[in-house]
């Protein structure tokens, strides 16, 4: 590495690096010990705990995937400054693939058309050539295949930039996203349906793949944000980071949580207006018992409430309140994988089981401990990125 990019790298024995590695890997270890205990005592409330956990940090690295494919393809500059915590968060998706072994162990807990009671559903018979664990297996393998290589060659010639740029290096970064991009939408599309959609086998909507991509996308730059105030705190890239990057990030996790509720609501009301039985029933079963509330909730703390508090410009530049307001997010996209998945377990009552924080602990932390390892071996940021500069002295008009 050269002289400019050990500036911006932090040292081995850093107390911060040792601290923030430690924290979240003895949470991780924690975590999945408790869901150790979980599955023995209650193994279907485990992997339904499970599945939202890992459909959590599994979006927010597929956000950080599209987030740097999305830097490339349209040549910005302000986002260069974030783009390797971005590049270092989409970098774990090959380890979601290991995360991913208990969903398949889980699969007759989790999906009903794993069961007997399938031979005599009439439409699970005509489902049966997709639906069914050999082709759900062999299409999880194909979805992390296409993840891991666009996250391992991105990143992979983000780092050889930081060795010497060249012309020819960003170049390849970007014939990567280009049909990366299309990749990235099929496969982000089929693994909704089939982890997810799924598992109420009767429902479909042809808008779903696109209602769980839009929850990465707003969870992704929410990360970023608070990643970077975690560092900012610390005197990490505080002067390379500044209030312009922040009211950017604050820009566009709004815009993409404007775009999440444009989707969520026009998968509602099309099949609110259609009035077909067998589409209605999915919402029907969120709007009953306890899951009502929650719908309420979502409804209001996923949009109305942050699209109200983050607005204004001045709303983005307060770093504490901004601080907030993306954690809450971060919340609330939690809430809603939850209201996507347990209504599956629990039909009437909408409560958290302890199994629930583990769960997320568990997969957390361990992601954490490999995403703060990952990103203190490097230079905190592309040092050899042409654009590097007048990312530092970007100004928002």
């Amino acid at each position: 590495m050269s002289d400019s990019g050990r500036q911006f790298q932090i040292d081995a024995a850093s107390p911060v690096k040792s601290r923030f590695e430690k924290t979240a890997l003895i949470m991780g270890v924690l975590g999945l010990a408790a869901c150790g205990v979980g599955y023995f005592i209650d193994p279907r409330q485990f992997f339904h705990s499970y599945l939202t956990a890992f459909a959590f940090w599994t979006t927010i690295a597929l956000g950080g995937l599209f987030f740097v494919m999305l830097h490339h393809l349209t040549g910005a500059t302000w986002s260069v400054v974030v783009r390797r915590q971005a590049e270092t968060i989409m970098s774990v998706l090959p380890i979601m693939a290991v995360f991913f072994i208990p969903v398949l162990i889980g699969m007759p807990d989790l999906y009903r058309w794993t069961g007997s009671a399938a031979a005599s559903d009439h439409l699970l018979l005509h489902k049966a050539p997709y639906l069914n664990i050999s082709f759900f297996a062999i299409r999880a393998a194909a979805y992390f295949g296409v993840w891991t290589a666009l996250a391992i060659l991105l990143y992979k010639t983000s780092i050889k930039q930081d060795e010497k740029h060249t012309q020819a290096i960003g170049d390849r970064m970007n014939k990567i996203s280009a049909p990366g991009m299309l990749l990235f939408a099929i496969s982000v599309t089929y693994s909704a349906f089939d982890w997810y959609m799924s598992q109420d086998p009767h429902w479909y909507s042809t808008m779903f793949g696109v209602y769980i991509f839009a929850g990465g996308l707003v969870s992704a730059p929410a990360f970023l944000t608070l990643i970077s105030l975690s560092l900012r705190k610390r005197g990490i890239l505080s002067d390379i980071i500044t209030q312009e990057h922040y009211h950017d990030l604050g820009k566009l996790t709004f815009a993409f949580m404007v775009f999440w509720a444009y989707v969520s609501f026009s998968q509602y009301f099309l099949i609110w207006y259609a009035n077909i039985p067998e589409e209605t029933i999915w919402f029907g079963n969120r709007y009953r018992g306890g899951w009502k509330y929650v719908s309420i909730l979502i409804a209001i703390g996923y949009f109305v409430l942050p699209f109200l508090l983050l607005i204004s410009r001045g709303a983005k530049r307060k770093l504490g309140f901004l601080k907030i307001m993306v954690a809450w997010l971060l919340f609330m996209h939690w809430v809603d994988l939850y209201w996507i998945i347990m209504p599956n377990l629990k039909p009437q009552n909408a409560w958290i089981s302890w199994i629930d924080p583990a769960a997320m602990l568990g997969i957390g932390g361990i992601v954490m401990w490999l995403f703060w390892r990952k990103l203190f071996s490097r230079a905190l940021v592309p040092v050899n990125d042409p654009r590097l500069g007048s990312s530092i002295k970007f100004i928002n008009f």
